[in-house]
């Protein structure tokens, strides 16, 4: 129909294939290829950094391998964002050689139940639930993760064999058998990690080449960008050719990464026991040894799949749909356990590789994947010859970027506090890493619940006593704001009456009503005040609403005491006064001759002099719109039925009783919105 919206369509693929266009093609297909080459050699050594060799001879690292295609293909048809490409990461692996106890079993079976969860977090829009998760925690974890995983490999440059994996047993074994390093492993990783450093120096240092450029500059720059992009690729190839050539000639100085299975992995839903030599493992006990990884790694994978997306999204000026994102990388888990393969997620570095390669679409994931299965239909027999201090070299080099020492100079500049989440996650992770993200999160959550209980508390001493609040109330403050106002305003010689300055309160909730309410008693008891000022309202209405024991009046005469009443002038101000308004006070009318009312003590329904029972109330309230005032949208007074002692409502600006005290609260009034003369 003419005029109606085409509904979005719900598979993100059918939002961009039928406009693709013919010169998206070639970029899709360069950039597929560029990230296929780094994953292929990534692949292999993230699964020995995740462990699983190490209790299967005969599976070594085809798991990587395993890993590495699937969520291409998925991503493809479900990823909202163009760059992002998903597969096995360095941190995930770490987690995986945690979680797995280097048993494929376990780490497939954790794959689906990562999935599982991750799909069901999609599913019910739970991705807020990653920014409790704050980044000094990220970061911690990251760079400790970075250390851990670089030293981690150190082992494989020297060419040592059985290192523990448990780090400062890690550190004082390496340090200890330092003498035993094999020359040949050490020159060439120590080479090959040279190598990988220049290349990325280069590419980072490489100037635009110009369409007006020779021919020949444009295709020395070509070379030069596809050489430092497939850096993993060729370094792996030379490490592997020179290793060839050593055993052609019959010694072999390197240790290699070994026959792999040629194959497709076989298509089967993940098991859920263990055949061990005693027995079977049961379900229940696989999920039990697993713990608290079931909730480290399907977040993990989640934070670091939205973080990129986000971060590259914004660079190339597109949106994602974080809860869409969350559904594509549980589908991808899900539908790659049946593959054999361990949990994935967005991987940082080929997702730069990607972007910088001009990708268009998330097509250019298809040729990814297409490649990776291609390397293991016919390539498996050639990665024989791969040294491990390569693929150690690979692995270095991707995760030394991500140990970010300015970020401890960062916070202390910005909030030293926050270095505190920091350190603990940082330093707990090189003892186990589960720990150091759980503490960090319950510190972080800590410092977030302090600052709700206390949040911060002006209090202006003079005629009155001014107490400026800089936040919400919600009940963990109420007893801290109670004791802070009783000890200074009961202090104070005389004693003084209190106007609670709520500028900057948007929200309470009923305990802090209650605790407002005993507030209140306790200062009349000792024949003090309580008033409000700058209260925020919310809501809409046509009509005000009547208070309980009251009406909606009209007119412009001075109000007699002892009625309270709260004052809705045609001008805009919304004033709401405690006990304190009296004969000495009326409401300066804004705008029309005359206002409108809402008295809430007035008995029997009869109007003061001057006033009137409105019969018809105004059409609208309109909001101050002072620096106080929640801005333009039309609002509605709400009595607190209850607590009838605080005003009858939520928008009280202030009153006085003559005198001092009238004079403080008047001028207090009229700085802050309120129209109060004498």
């Amino acid at each position: 129909m003419p005029g109606s919206r085409c509904p979005r369509p719900a598979l993100p693929i059918l939002r961009w294939l039928p406009r693709y266009s013919r010169a998206w093609l070639p970029l899709d297909l360069l950039a597929g290829l560029a990230v296929g080459l780094t994953t292929v050699p990534q692949a292999l050594a993230y699964a020995e950094l995740a462990g699983l060799p190490l209790q299967c001879p005969f599976c070594p690292l085809q798991y990587g391998l395993y890993s590495s295609f699937m969520g291409c293909f998925v991503y493809c048809f479900l990823g909202t964002a163009k760059d992002v490409t998903l597969g096995p990461t360095a941190i995930m692996s770490l987690l995986v050689s945690s979680y797995a106890f280097h048993e494929p079993v376990y780490a497939v079976l954790l794959t689906f139940l990562s999935g599982c969860i991750q799909l069901a977090m999609g599913l019910l829009h739970l991705g807020f639930l990653l920014d409790f998760i704050s980044c000094p925690v990220i970061k911690g974890f990251t760079s400790a993760a970075s250390i851990t995983i670089s030293f981690n490999q150190i082992k494989n440059i020297l060419g040592l064999q059985g290192i523990p994996r448990q780090f400062f047993l890690q550190v004082y074994e390496t340090l200890r058998r330092i003498r035993e390093t094999r020359a040949g492993d050490a020159v060439l990783g120590l080479t090959c990690l040279a190598v990988l450093t220049g290349l990325r120096a280069m590419k980072s240092h490489l100037p635009q080449a110009a369409p007006a450029e020779p021919l020949a500059v444009r295709i020395s720059y070509l070379i030069v960008w596809i050489s430092a992009t497939a850096r993993n690729a060729l370094v792996v190839l030379f490490a592997g050719l020179v290793a060839y050539s050593f055993q052609v000639m019959g010694s072999q100085p390197f240790r290699l990464t070994g026959s792999i299975p040629q194959g497709l992995p076989a298509f089967r839903p993940p098991h859920f026991s263990l055949a061990v030599p005693n027995g079977t493992v049961p379900f229940q006990s696989m999920v039990e040894d697993m713990g608290v990884g079931l909730a480290v790694v399907p977040l993990m994978g989640l934070l670091e799949t939205i973080a990129i997306a986000k971060a590259f999204a914004s660079q190339s000026g597109y949106r994602i749909d974080p809860n869409q994102e969350l559904l594509a990388l549980g589908v991808a888990n899900v539908l790659g356990s049946f593959v054999s393969s361990y949990p994935i997620t967005g991987s940082f570095g080929r997702t730069a590789v990607n972007a910088q390669s001009g990708v268009c679409t998330p097509a250019g994931g298809l040729v990814t994947g297409a490649l990776v299965l291609l390397s293991l239909a016919y390539l498996t027999s050639l990665f024989y010859y791969i040294p491990k201090a390569a693929l150690a070299a690979v692995i270095i080099s991707a995760v030394v970027p991500m140990f970010d020492a300015g970020i401890f100079r960062t916070l202390w500049r910005v909030k030293r506090l926050d270095l505190v989440p920091l350190c603990v996650t940082f330093l707990l992770c090189f003892w186990e890493v589960q720990y150091g993200i759980v503490a960090g999160v319950l510190v972080s959550g800590i410092l977030l619940l302090y600052s709700i209980a206390r949040p911060p508390i002006k209090v202006s001493e003079g005629a009155v006593l001014l107490v400026q609040l800089g936040s919400s109330l919600h009940f963990p403050a109420v007893e801290h704001l109670r004791d802070s106002v009783c000890s200074r305003a009961l202090a104070a010689s005389p004693p003084r009456s209190v106007i609670l300055d709520c500028c900057h309160v948007s929200s309470i909730d009923y305990t802090v009503v209650v605790g407002l309410s005993e507030l209140l008693q306790e200062l009349r008891r000792h024949g003090l005040s309580l008033a409000f000022c700058g209260l925020k309202v919310c809501g809409t209405s046509a009509t005000p609403p009547q208070a309980q024991g009251g009406c909606v009046l009209r007119g412009s005469a001075q109000l007699p005491s002892p009625v309270a009443c709260a004052g809705l002038s045609s001008g805009g101000t919304v004033i709401m006064s405690s006990t304190l308004i009296s004969q000495s006070w009326r409401l300066r009318m804004q705008g029309a001759g005359k206002g409108w009312v809402l008295c809430a003590g007035m008995a029997g329904g009869s109007a003061p002099e001057g006033w009137e029972v409105a019969s018809t109330p105004p059409a609208q309230v309109s909001l101050p719109s002072g620096p106080c005032s929640p801005g333009p949208p039309v609002c509605r007074l709400r009595r607190i039925p209850a607590f009838p002692q605080l005003g009858g409502g939520r928008a009280v600006r202030g009153s006085g009783a003559g005198g001092q005290r009238g004079r403080a609260l008047h001028q207090h009034c009229r700085e802050h919105g309120a129209h109060p003369v004498r």
